[in-house]
């Protein structure tokens, strides 16, 4: 029955994919990287949701809840602010200039190695961060949950090579063959299934705290743990408050606002309209996102207490006690495509960025569309048996996977996020500036998080990662004003703007974000 559910759900998931894309010309440039410019809100959001919710997010977060509480949820509420500020400022700059990656703008702006640079950094980030991490979380996840290797026969090890390669050839088969529109609205199946999914682990957790009563369970809860509801925490938390004002948010806005296996999505949008609704209701799941991803892991502490030796199991052990047998093919099913999305969207934004970036810039600059989308997806493909072969490897190195995750990421986000800022407010900054910019972005951070910090000052006294995101960031705006101030282009830049898609601006947009703001205020105003 649990191998039924499984099999069943992932193949409706498939044939919904194949029959919404049939019409999609996948030779064309929009029609592979961008869905034919005809993504409808509903698909945006969806995709959004699925592109950034994966077993990092639902393990990892879950583990950082079980041993801190509720201050973890910065990651997930905070996002819905960045995304309300995505879509007022940044994509209706985005869909007039008709654009098909972010590096496109940064060409435009400054110039084609500029763009080259850029692109290098976030196929690098994708190919040896992003990829392998998650097909190795997803399968180190399957394997625990489903007790994959007592079923298989065989020791943890082959079975988590199984399991990668598993997800690897299925997320590849969407992301290489089915382009953008595929990804999309597998998404957008598997964001239904992951909220329902997702929902029944708190629902049945509290059922089993409060002996069949559910507010029962979540008054059980706060009256047991008051201090795992506290959003504040303290300076030696995993996210001190105060790095909500400086990092964090940066770290926010360069995902969900300039990172290209994200924006992606909202770039495909058939008109500013829909793009601007998908995001906002994307934001307003997001809010939403703590009874998933944090809300489980302080259920966990309260069933298991101290007797977890990693908390990464937290989310894992709490699955296996309380979800019920019927149930669990199912949600096996639902995890899969969560993995599945994350994998197949920065992927297909890999196949994007090499294929419209670099082989057509660099190798072959009259190739026409088809030979650019051949090309992307052979690319693709090796760039898939790559990771598929680096993510067994992790196991090496999984401690504190999320957190290095997110540290890691710091090398291209806020480099990049640094020369689109400057971009789009200044019109007299040089190439140079960019250039230099996002060299020094990256260099100096590897100095500062893997020299300075582990092998000259100590882990102890070194300011949070997001602080030093903040400085850096200040930093870089900082270096490339004086350039330009003393070594000006000589004509202002000027957005050259097309016609592709109507940018009318829906206009709840602006009441919607303010409101979506509020409610995260609240929130941390509620738990301080």
């Amino acid at each position: 029955m649990v191998i039924l559910s499984f099999i069943g759900f992932t193949l409706l998931v498939a044939i919904i994919a194949y029959f919404s894309t049939r019409k999609t010309d996948e030779n064309s440039s929009d029609g592979y990287f961008l869905g034919g410019r005809s993504l409808t809100a509903g698909v945006i959001a969806g995709s959004l949701l699925l592109t950034n919710l994966s077993t990092e997010q639902i393990v990892g977060l879950n583990g950082a809840a079980f041993k801190e509480g509720i201050l973890v949820m910065a990651w997930e509420t905070l996002a819905a602010i960045a995304m309300v500020l995505t879509a007022i400022f940044l994509l209706p700059r985005y869909l007039k200039g008709g654009i098909i990656t972010v590096p496109q703008f940064l060409e435009r702006r400054y110039d084609t190695t500029t763009k080259a640079i850029t692109s290098g950094l976030f196929l690098t980030g994708y190919a040896i961060i992003l990829l392998p991490t998650v097909l190795y979380s997803g399968s180190l996840a399957i394997n625990t949950m489903f007790e994959i290797p007592e079923l298989l026969g065989v020791s943890d090890t082959t079975a988590l090579w199984v399991t990668v390669w598993g997800i690897g050839i299925v997320g590849s088969i969407y992301a290489v063959f089915g382009g953008l529109k595929a990804v999309a609205v597998s998404d957008t199946v598997n964001a239904i299934g992951l909220l329902v999914g997702g929902l029944m682990i708190p629902i049945f957790g509290l059922w089993a705290i409060g002996d069949g009563n559910i507010l029962i369970g979540l008054e059980v809860l706060f009256e047991s743990h008051p201090e795992k509801f506290n959003s504040l925490g303290d300076s030696n938390a995993s996210v001190p408050f105060a790095t909500i004002f400086t990092g964090m948010m940066l770290v926010q806005l360069f995902y969900w606002g300039t990172n290209q296996a994200i924006i992606q999505r909202a770039l495909g949008a058939k008109n500013l309209k829909e793009g601007q609704k998908g995001l906002l209701l994307g934001s307003f799941i997001k809010i939403l996102g703590p009874l998933i991803v944090v809300l489980p892991g302080i259920i966990a502490f309260h069933i298991f207490g101290d007797t977890l030796d990693n908390p990464d199991q937290a989310y894992p052990m709490l699955v296996r006690k309380v979800l019920p047998a019927s149930l669990v093919g199912f949600f096996a099913a639902v995890l899969f495509g969560a993995i599945l999305s994350s994998f197949n969207s920065a992927l297909n934004s890999s196949i994007t960025l090499f294929g419209i970036d670099i082989y057509k810039e660099y190798f072959n600059k009259n190739a026409n569309e088809r030979t650019i989308v051949k090309t992307g997806k052979s690319f693709g493909i090796g760039l898939a048996i790559i990771s598929m072969f680096v993510a067994p490897l992790l196991v090496y190195a999984s401690e504190g996977l999320f957190g290095y995750l997110q540290e890691a990421n710091g090398i291209y986000s806020i480099p990049i996020l640094t020369i689109i800022i400057v971009g789009y407010l200044t019109k007299r900054v040089p190439a140079i500036a960019a250039k230099i910019g996002i060299i020094s972005g990256s260099v100096l951070y590897i100095i500062s998080q893997f020299i300075l910090k582990p092998y000259v000052i100590g882990e102890e006294n070194y300011p949070h990662f997001l602080h030093v995101m903040a400085i850096l960031f200040a930093l870089n705006i900082l270096i490339m004003l004086l350039i330009g101030k003393f070594y000006p282009r000589t004509k202002e830049y000027k957005q050259k703007y097309t016609e592709q898609v109507d940018i009318t601006p829906w206009k709840y947009v602006k009441p919607a974000g303010i409101t979506i703001c509020i409610i995260v205020i609240g929130i941390y105003i509620y738990f301080s």
